[in-house]
């Protein structure tokens, strides 16, 4: 039924529609209780705590695997991401399947699904608020104001490094909150939604290199950047493309994008923000601290420091790439179901199995790989909104 195939792509329009209108929900946030739940089944999971339950000889079975290199951590982590991903994935099918032939609450359950992943509104308000207080001079406010927004240490920034972490973080959040769960509700649909929004909150949750996470986070931490590699370029093209309203040169975006995107230690998040350094024409990066340690980023972009005024250009061309990107999701979401309709009614059998035999085979090829992946978790995002380094 042709309302069926455009239920996928009704839901994305309204549930962005929402986010625009209400925000993410003040009380009672899915994704909050979400996290509720991995911390709970992280805490059942992770070596260190069931030793410390289990008393002293898996506590001595744990300072053994330390000694060899804590496998026993990586292979609990891919365990923890597999079953707190798996599980809204399966409920998202579970719901597709149920809803196969009623196109209305097909779509009532996409755009609640979309509004409760997407965090565009309260992503341009915390610019707004920071810009705010950097404008009235009020530094005490704006340093209170960037927990919000990304995990630096506040206390000694002055307005250039505050306005600087926030250009940086709505960048990277535009495809983290926007940009990424639209990708996926196009791609997938609700299943897509909810599995996006749970590999990026575990990223946010155990992905930073810490003692506790430095192995067990690592494969959360991977398969956020495998969901996020091709949304972050499409966030880079994106903000190249909508310089212009921005009052920026094409060109010299597109010139600091291909130059700079991949001076950044995140595999995602230069190709954002490179973008915006040269949409906004201004020079993001530099040393970022951060409660007990600090690093030195490559520069990006070729302007001055960003200023106050400089936040709202960028929450101006957030919102320029969240409206293009809605557009090509919901025509994507479109596109996809009808050719997925028509297929299925002469092949329906064989693709079913060939879905299935690849996801299959991804999925376990993924848990391999960030399994026995090398390296450390990358370092945790924001708190209010889900990025910013």
């Amino acid at each position: 039924m042709r309302g069926q195939w455009a239920a996928d792509a009704v839901g994305l329009l309204a549930g962005y529609a929402l986010d625009a209108w209400l925000g993410d929900p003040r009380r009672l946030h899915p994704v909050a209780g979400f996290g509720q739940a991995a911390g709970a089944l992280e805490r059942r999971l992770h070596p260190a705590d069931r030793a410390a339950r289990a008393g002293g000889a898996a506590d001595r079975a744990t300072r053994a695997g330390s000694a060899r290199g804590r496998p026993d951590e990586r292979v609990a982590g891919a365990v923890f991401t597999a079953v707190a991903v798996g599980a809204p994935v399966l409920a998202g099918v579970a719901a597709v399947a149920l809803t196969r032939r009623q196109p209305v609450a097909r779509a009532a359950l996409v755009a609640a699904g979309t509004w409760a992943v997407l965090g565009g509104r309260t992503l341009r308000a915390e610019a707004g608020a920071m810009n705010k207080a950097l404008r009235g001079g009020d530094l005490p406010a704006a340093r209170q104001r960037l927990s919000h927004l990304c995990g630096r240490d506040p206390a000694r920034l002055d307005e250039p490094e505050l306005a600087r972490a926030t250009v940086e973080s709505v960048a990277e959040n535009t495809s983290d909150a926007v940009v990424a769960p639209l990708f996926w509700g196009a791609v997938a649909g609700l299943p897509g939604l909810l599995g996006y929004r749970a590999v990026n909150t575990l990223d946010a949750m155990v992905g930073h290199r810490s003692p506790r996470y430095a192995r067990f986070g690592t494969p959360a931490a991977r398969l956020d950047d495998v969901a996020n590699l091709l949304p972050s370029r499409l966030t880079g093209l994106l903000g190249v493309a909508a310089a212009p309203a921005v009052h920026g040169d094409r060109a010299d975006a597109w010139r600091v994008w291909r130059r700079d995107r991949h001076d950044h230690p995140s595999p995602n998040a230069g190709q954002c923000e490179a973008a915006f350094a040269g949409a906004l024409g201004v020079r993001l990066g530099g040393r970022n601290v951060y409660f007990g340690r600090s690093e030195v980023r490559p520069f990006l972009g070729d302007g001055p420091r960003p200023e106050a005024r400089h936040i709202r250009r960028a929450a101006t061309l957030s919102r320029t790439i969240s409206l293009a990107a809605l557009a090509g999701a919901a025509t994507l979401a479109a596109v996809r179901a009808a050719a997925a309709g028509a297929a299925g009614r002469r092949v329906r059998p064989r693709l079913g199995a060939a879905v299935a035999g690849v996801a299959v085979a991804a999925g376990g090829a993924v848990l391999r790989r960030v399994a026995g992946g090398a390296g450390p978790g990358r370092v945790t995002r924001g708190a209010a909104v889900d990025g910013g380094g």
